[in-house]
């Protein structure tokens, strides 16, 4: 089994066959400017399970799934009064109502998507 690759007019050769590079290959020969984005400056060290622009919702999405765990994990250990789990993640009374609501499986799909526990 024969390959070669010649840079200058970019010609393929696979078992003695010519034939032409696929139309959607990596770009391998261009400069790569890693910008990132408003969350983190690069993508290729970014923190995040997944890229904020493949999440629905975005980067606010990913994090409320976060922030709405602590909410039940904070309902379900003590015996703290909705409005004070409010004031303490500055959210209103129905934000907190709406995070205890039991979930649809489709929604639990959703989270479990974005990187978060059902």
């Amino acid at each position: 089994m024969t390959s070669t690759i010649e840079f200058t007019e970019i010609r393929l050769e696979h078992r003695g066959r010519a034939r032409r590079p696929r139309e959607d290959a990596l770009p391998e020969h261009l400069d790569y400017h890693d910008d990132g984005c408003t969350v983190f400056p690069s993508c290729l060290s970014c923190p995040l399970p997944r890229c904020r622009y493949d999440v629905p919702g975005g980067a606010r999405a990913m994090l409320n799934v976060a922030r709405d765990e602590a909410i039940r994990r904070m309902r379900d250990e003590g015996d703290l009064p909705v409005d004070e789990i409010a004031n303490r993640f500055r959210v209103s009374r129905r934000t907190v109502f709406r995070v205890l609501t039991p979930r649809r499986p489709e929604q639990i799909d959703r989270i479990e998507h974005m990187g978060g526990a059902a």
